[in-house]
């Protein structure tokens, strides 16, 4: 039987009980043509990179899926018809991962390793930090010494009659 990996997004004011609810609906349809659910995983609720039918952020949802072809087309002719999902992808692919997806992973890494940044190593001798004045900031030049609007750092300034 084809493998497929598929995710999809719910709108942002749908809770996580109704996207486990959604996840449960679509796994029955995938089961009652034929198919098997392997790994479901929910990423929670994130940030889009644009807005989707004005939702700046989503549910996200993740099915490992072997099922033959007519089955995944059902799933996907229910989700397009539901108002509550934004977007949805399936791919096929030649094997299923068993571990945790990367999302999965992040998560995680995150909560593990918050606070430890590890052994940075010797970084090497640093020179000695220069005072303000030596960088270039804040003495004669520039925007704060009265010069004229619109110029910029290097541009000579405007004087009297003289040229």
């Amino acid at each position: 039987m084809p493998l497929y990996e598929h995710t999809f997004l719910a709108r942002q004011d749908v809770t996580a009980q109704q996207v486990t609810g959604l996840m449960n609906t679509y796994k029955t349809v995938i089961e009652e043509n034929g198919g098997k659910i392997g790994k479901t995983e929910y990423w929670g609720l994130k940030s889009t990179a644009y807005k989707i039918k004005k939702n700046r952020r989503a549910h996200y949802a993740f099915f490992n899926i072997e099922a033959p072809y007519q089955a995944v087309l059902e799933m996907e002719r229910q989700m397009r018809i539901s108002t509550d999902i934004l977007r949805f992808l399936t791919v096929r692919v030649d094997e299923l991962e068993e571990k945790p997806s990367i999302q999965m992973r992040k998560q995680d890494d995150r909560d593990r390793d918050r606070g430890d940044r590890g052994d940075r190593g010797d970084r090497g001798p640093r020179p000695p930090r220069r005072d303000r004045d030596d960088r270039g900031f804040g003495g004669g030049g520039g925007f704060r010494d009265g010069g004229g609007e619109g110029r910029s750092f290097g541009a000579p300034r405007a004087t009297g009659g003289e040229e």
